[in-house]
């Protein structure tokens, strides 16, 4: 009984979902696993629950790209009652692997998958228990005992040997609730079926926009299809004035979702870990942005594209993201949806893939888990260059959601204004938001709008956010930091004010966003040492570390990393 270990997953959504199988599937049977779900299921998590979705919110992702579970989602679906798939307008002998999912409907699929791991824990002798309604409200470290005391409900205490915090997604509330007609997040989106007679004002043109788009889309207007395929939408008698204005620092709007040749990030021309550890320990432990560049996006593209490498080839960073900005700048963005579409048409026809973009998603997911390693100006030039492309390029806006965006246009009901870098909301006593920005002409702008939706994302947030305070206190956590190269940048960057400290060997450091956390995603403490209790998957409080989280794909690739340790 002593060598038997008490492991508790803090969150039951996707995350929770690929620990538990890990769990299951590492052959180790002496273990007691709790899961503390906040909602009354598993495996659906916020995205592909009603926390994040309605029935018009669909998945951008489909059955070839998603990470293996216990059944495919092919499989699955011919399990599905029909009148499940009615509702969802499937039809079992039409599906393939190709096809995108409503994302409620992927979240039963998400479920499924769990209760089938859940027998599969009982037949192979694992005694664990699932905890629903049930939120965790704080974790402590007892380091003498080397046990972690976690806290559910405001009362109840549990003890594990080892906790892994999966609690997901989190959209902190700034005016919500308390100034009408203001929405710090589109979610849940039930809270958008509203009826408006005005235009609305959102924030970004994301993933995010899109699904605020869906909804508010259907409650005030209706899409039909003539009888040759096109897509038309009409307002409903009781909004004339209604109006989508998406406002983005870049005026761009994401790039169509096209056919991927590796639907699962990976590909055989990446650098190796070992590779990537070989660079670090010769660069002074610095990871370089540069060679990450060169080999792991313009390498592979040298093979699969020669054309489109010889016009890159001699670009750095900067200017290879400058000339793909330009081209996207110079075209109206709407334009550039529909030329952008019908390319995404031929690739899924041809089953071919538009390469170079393909390995921009590669790129980012490659980045992601060593990009701690990174200096602090390298991470100040991937957020200032590579990012922003990389957000637009890989957002992979499925087509019915291109279809849907094009038709409100045409009917003059959705517009984009790019806002730059320099604009901010000002909430509004009375309700709603003034947008203030300076516009293409450099004129100062200042809008009301009665409605307001913040549409960026899933925001990184900051070390003050963490909401284990225990931990906190304890100093069993610390801010996550990258070192400066140059005492001079970091000079500057603290010069600028930026959060930069200076250690007792006068290095310098930039704080990131979140908390530190090591290679395998334990957390790190005040003093630098890593705590071999706790491990975290919750994206939000890791993105100083992680700057890209790719859904399940970084379930997939984070739990992973965690079990070699975790079981070690």
């Amino acid at each position: 009984m002593e060598n038997i270990k008490h492991i508790g997953i803090l969150g039951g959504g996707p995350s929770g979902l690929f620990m538990f199988k890990r769990l299951i599937e590492s052959g180790t049977t002496d273990l007691v696993i709790k899961i503390f779900e906040r909602k009354n299921k598993l495996g659906a998590g916020m995205p592909y629950s009603s926390e994040g979705a309605n029935d018009e919110h669909i998945t951008n992702v489909s059955s070839n790209e998603i990470p293996l579970l216990v059944t495919s989602l092919a499989d699955w679906i011919k399990s599905v009652p029909k009148d499940t798939l009615d509702k969802f307008h499937i039809d079992p002998l039409r599906f393939n692997e190709y096809k995108v999912l409503p994302r409620l409907l992927f979240g039963q699929y998400l479920t499924a998958q769990f209760e089938l791991l859940k027998k599969m824990a009982s037949k192979n002798g694992i005694d664990y228990q699932v905890y629903y309604k049930t939120e965790v409200t704080d974790i402590t470290d007892v380091p003498a005992q080397k046990k972690i005391i976690v806290e559910i409900n405001g009362k109840e205490q549990f003890e594990f040997d080892q906790v892994i915090i999966c609690t997901g997604h989190k959209w902190p509330d700034k005016h919500e609730g308390k100034v009408p007609g203001f929405f710090d997040s589109p979610y849940p989106p039930v809270k958008l079926a509203l009826k408006l007679d005005h235009p609305v004002a959102i924030k970004g043109s994301s993933l995010t926009a899109v699904d605020a788009i869906r909804t508010l889309a259907r409650h005030n207007g209706t899409f039909d299809k003539d009888n040759n395929g096109n897509l038309s939408y009409q307002l409903l008698d009781h909004s004339p004035n209604f109006k989508l204005v998406l406002h983005t620092r870049n005026g761009m709007l994401p790039a169509v979702r096209f056919h991927l040749e590796d639907s699962h990030l990976s590909n055989d021309s990446l650098l190796t870990k070992e590779e990537i550890a070989e660079h670090i320990a010769s660069n002074h432990g610095f990871l370089s942005l540069d060679y990450i560049f060169e080999n792991d996006f313009k390498l592979p593209i040298k093979e699969k594209e020669p054309e489109f490498y010889e016009k890159i080839k001699d670009m750095n960073l900067e200017e290879f993201v400058d000339a793909m900005m330009e081209l996207r700048e110079r075209l109206d963005p709407f334009q550039l949806l529909k030329a952008e579409y019908a390319e995404a048409e031929k690739s899924i026809s041809r089953k071919k893939s538009v390469y170079w973009k393909e390995m921009l998603g590669v790129l980012s997911f490659a980045l992601n888990y060593p990009a701690k390693y990174l200096s602090a100006e390298d991470m100040q030039r991937l957020h200032k260059s590579l990012t922003p492309l990389i957000s637009i390029v890989i957002a992979y806006i499925p087509q019915s959601s291109s279809e849907e965006m094009l038709a409100m246009y045409e009917a003059g009901v959705l517009e984009l204004i790019p806002v730059g870098d320099d604009s901010h909301i000002e909430a509004m006593d009375e309700g709603g938001a003034t947008y203030h920005y300076t516009d293409e002409a450099g004129k100062e702008q200042s809008v009301y709008f009665n409605t307001y939706v913040d549409c960026v994302g899933q925001p990184h947030l900051a070390f003050e956010d963490f909401p284990f305070k225990s931990l906190v206190s304890g100093r069993t956590v610390s801010p996550a930091k990258l070192k400066f190269r140059s005492a001079e940048e970091g000079q500057k960057a603290l010069a600028h004010g930026k959060e930069v400290t200076v250690d007792q060997n006068e290095d310098y450091y930039l704080k990131v966003s979140g908390i530190a956390i090591n290679d395998h995603f334990q957390v790190v403490d005040s003093y630098g040492a890593l705590n071999d209790r706790i491990y975290i998957m919750a994206v939000p409080y890791i993105g100083g570390y992680n700057p890209d989280y790719s859904g399940l794909d970084f379930s997939e690739a984070a739990s992973a990393a965690i079990i070699k340790q975790l079981l070690a």
